[in-house]
């Protein structure tokens, strides 16, 4: 019977490529996935330095609500379940200028009563954001089906969940995080307005992020990035799947009729029936097959990058001892920082002291970060390799001193582990302009999103963070599964997988 199982191929086995092998399995396809690297996950990674283990993607989970769709997409991937242990932290982040500290707690209460003693005059504001931070709260993303496949009543479902979200759009989709902090006087809460997301997107982008935080939906699980990858990928092979690691894909080969397999690097053709690619759009649209087929929305997203930037970032981990003060997530002023043509007078720190399996007993890893863009990809990609390699390590030890600076009880007591560039995300994962997430949603431009279907190509669909702003894990994890009721709809089977 396995024999008259139709195929599908899937390219790229990060949460996207292990979702939508999953779910094929779970549709009664045969699913293969290819992966480049040696290990799944994609973005959603981390690696080990001297004993100590660096985290790259998770500073939260949306979806750890068990009262969520998203959490039964999670949990069907075998990414976390009712037994997951989480990270006990307490605060999104916190902003310091000068001697002054502002903190946007997981407690609204909280939050909101500290705003206040710090800035009585801008009473009425802040009351005004954490009101509306509560109506962020009810913010979900589709996860039975997509958006294109829905009935009156899956829309009417949606919207009743949804209820508050368009006073959240209406008071704060017409500003962007820069404009929402110049609504207070207070110079520590202007900053923190823009600090945890650059100060081009809409200002509702934030209150949705902290109020994925602040219900409870948005934790952080134990053990990292990394270890939810491979748990994905462990399921996936327990059901059957095959996963075929350092196996690059040079190309998706196309027939008048429309997919018929892959081509890999080393020109071993593969057939398939159906092609998932859970690859960079920009990698897939230009190197896998011609850009030609690029959808037009997508096209100027790519083509427009000042309304349709992306975020990435330079970023250096340090092994410290556990009781460093700074907990969590900081950000502070510093001394001007060159990078290319551009300067950048403020950075962010985040201790991981909350997870002591990243550490030798009595240590910890602290990771600074150095928000980057388009304009500093491109810098980073003009240099020469002896060039890039000196810049990488003047920028680490001027990352270093700052830290130091901002916090002399770290002097002495920080050791590098391993330092970073948009490069590295780029080499890695094919990702465009070295982006951790998809296109920035700007004031004035339409959010991305584009049914993952390629036109006059038949039989290929996509998956991935690209599909739809902002990207990020839970983009990426329900894309998997779009995928493949695509699928089944061409086939006019039931979509309810």
């Amino acid at each position: 019977m396995s024999n008259t199982k139709e195929k599908v191929i899937i390219v790229g086995g990060g949460i996207a490529g292990l979702s939508a092998g999953i779910y094929a399995l779970k549709a009664g396809f045969e699913a293969e996935i290819y992966e480049k690297n040696a290990i799944p996950g994609g973005e959603c990674m981390g690696w080990n330095r001297q004993g100590y283990h660096i985290d790259n993607c998770i500073h939260w989970l949306t979806g750890t609500d068990p009262q969520t769709g998203l959490w039964e997409v999670w949990k069907t991937v075998g990414a976390i379940d009712e037994n997951t242990e989480y990270a006990d932290t307490e605060k999104f982040y916190t902003s310091r200028v000068g001697d002054r500290e502002a903190t946007l707690w997981n407690d609204l209460d909280r939050t909101e009563k500290e705003l206040i003693e710090e800035s009585p005059e801008d009473e009425a504001e802040i009351r005004k954001f954490i009101e509306y931070v509560r109506y962020a709260e009810s913010c979900v993303i589709p996860s039975i089906k997509p958006m294109d496949m829905m009935g009156i009543k899956d829309y009417m479902e949606l919207g009743k969940g949804m209820a508050n979200m368009p006073k959240v759009m209406k008071e704060y989709g017409n500003i962007n995080c820069k404009e929402l902090g110049q609504r207070f006087k207070s110079p520590v809460i202007r900053k923190m307005m823009s600090d945890y997301l650059p100060e081009e997107y809409t200002a509702y982008s934030l209150l949705v992020s902290y109020g994925t935080m602040t219900s409870g939906n948005g934790k952080i699980p134990m053990k990292g990035s990394l270890a939810m990858s491979l748990r994905m990928a462990a399921r996936y092979k327990e059901m059957g799947g095959m996963l075929h690691t350092s196996a690059s894909v040079s190309e998706i080969v196309i027939d008048k009729k429309g997919v018929t397999g892959i081509r890999l690097a080393d020109g071993t053709v593969v057939k398939a029936d159906y092609v998932i690619s859970a690859v960079d759009t920009d990698f897939l649209f230009g190197k896998l097959i011609d850009r030609k087929y690029m959808p037009a929305g997508l096209a100027k997203a790519y083509d427009e990058r000042r309304s349709y930037p992306v975020t990435t970032g330079f970023q250096v981990a340090y092994a410290i001892d556990d009781d460093f003060s700074a907990k969590d997530t900081v950000f502070f002023d510093c001394a001007p920082l060159a990078v290319g043509h551009r300067s950048f007078d403020r950075i962010s720190i985040k201790n991981y002291s909350y997870d002591d399996s990243f550490a030798p007993k009595g240590k910890a890893v602290l990771q600074a970060n150095l928000c980057q863009s388009d304009e500093d990809y491109l810098f980073w990609e003009s240099l020469s390799p002896e060039d890039y390699k000196a810049a990488k390590q003047k920028l680490t030890e001027e990352v270093t001193d700052r830290i130091v600076t901002a916090f002399p009880e770290l002097a002495g007591r920080i050791e590098i582990l391993d330092s970073w560039t948009p490069l590295t995300y780029n080499r890695y994962c094919n990702a465009f302009h070295g982006s951790y997430m998809g296109f920035v949603t700007t004031v004035g431009s339409k959010q991305m999103r584009f049914k993952g279907v390629v036109k006059g190509v038949s039989n290929l669909f996509i998956a991935g963070q690209w599909i739809m702003s902002p990207g990020g894990l839970p983009v990426a994890v329900v894309s998997g599964k779009f995928a493949v009721q695509r699928i089944l709809k061409k086939q006019r089977r039931s979509i309810e997988i």
